[in-house]
C-alpha cells in the first residue's frame, strides 16, 4: 500500500488490509484520544484556502508503528478494529447502485483535473486544466438533475471545501 501514498491510493488494498491485519483507532492530525491519530499535516487542496497553507509536494508516507501513543489506555494488539471482507465492483452503474443499497456506501477514485479544485456545488463536469492526480472518495447516493446522472460522495478535504465538505 505505501508505494501509492496519496494519490487516491488502492482503496481495495486498504480494505483487504483492515480485513486481515485490522486497524487500531485514529482521529484527525495532531489530536489526542486514540491510539494512532492521523500524522501529515493537513494543507489546502483548493481555491484561496488560508487555514491550512498550500500543499508543497506530496508527503511522505510514514513509517507503521505498532504501537499506540504514550498514555493511551490499551494496547496496540487490543485496540484493533476488524473489517468483514473486501471486494471489488464491477464497474457498472447497475451494480454500484445495487451494492450501495445493499451494504452502504462504496469507495470510488477517479483523476482529479485542476478546475475541480474551484467546485463548489451542483454538479461537477471537467472543463478545464490538466490530471493534477488521483482521489479517493466514498459514494453514498446518486441522482439526475435535468437529465444529467450523477453520484453524491462524501469528500476528504475539509469541510471549507465543496458543499461543507462533500
Amino acid at each position: 500500500i505505501p508505494r501509492f501514498r496519496c494519490e487516491g491510493g488502492y482503496p481495495i488494498q486498504a480494505f483487504k488490509f483492515f480485513a486481515d491485519e485490522g486497524v487500531v483507532t485514529g482521529g484527525h492530525y495532531n489530536t489526542k484520544g486514540s491510539c494512532r491519530p492521523y500524522e501529515i499535516h493537513p494543507c489546502g487542496h483548493h481555491g484561496n484556502e488560508t487555514y491550512y497553507g498550500e500543499c508543497v509536494g506530496m508527503a511522505d508516507t510514514p513509517r507503521c508503528k505498532r504501537r499506540c501513543l504514550l498514555g493511551y489506555p490499551k494496547s496496540y494488539i487490543s485496540d484493533r478494529h476488524y473489517g468483514k471482507n473486501a471486494y471489488p465492483l464491477m464497474h457498472s452503474v447497475k451494480a454500484i447502485q445495487r451494492e450501495i443499497m445493499k451494504n452502504g456506501p462504496v469507495v470510488a477514485t477517479y483523476t482529479v483535473y485542476q478546475d475541480f479544485a474551484h467546485y463548489r456545488s451542483g454538479i461537477y463536469k471537467h472543463k478545464a486544466g490538466r490530471a493534477t492526480g488521483l482521489h479517493a472518495v466514498k459514494v453514498i447516493g446518486w441522482g439526475q438533475e435535468k437529465g444529467t446522472p450523477y453520484w453524491i460522495v462524501a469528500n476528504s478535504w475539509h469541510d471549507d471545501w465543496g458543499e461543507n465538505g462533500e
